[in-house]
């Protein structure tokens, strides 16, 4: 699977931006997808997981209550809509998938095999 992550863009604290991630090949239902971001002079961590069915869902406690992670299997595209935007929010954001995915299940780890291109996301205070 292929991957192309764009919405990053410049945002005020307290804004909201939508990222969108689009997926190319015939299999886009059988990966699990994540969203991850790599901060300036920080590793890169995951920030949301959505599993392939769509059904579940799991976020970083960074982010939980202020992200959603969605998906659309037919359209082939994984959303992350940044609400309550914070400057610690910025980063380069990365989409991702990975194979060996079962239906229910959302995994907020680093096993992740495809990525997409960053896109940046800056949060001014």
């Amino acid at each position: 699977v292929q991957l192309q992550a764009f919405g990053g863009g410049l945002m005020q604290a307290g804004g909201f931006l939508r990222l969108s991630c689009a997926a190319s090949g015939r299999t886009f239902n059988t990966y699990g997808m994540g969203w991850f971001r790599r901060a300036p002079g920080k590793e890169r961590e995951i920030v949301a997981a959505i599993s392939r069915n769509g059904g579940y869902t799991s976020y970083s406690d960074s982010v939980k209550g202020r992200f959603t992670i969605s998906r659309d299997n037919a359209k082939k595209i994984v959303l992350l809509q940044m609400n309550i935007l914070k400057p610690e929010d910025t980063a380069v954001y990365y989409c991702a998938g990975r194979s060996r995915a079962i239906l229910t299940a959302a995994y907020l780890d680093d096993e992740y095999e495809y990525w997409g291109q960053g896109t940046q996301v800056t949060v001014s205070s």
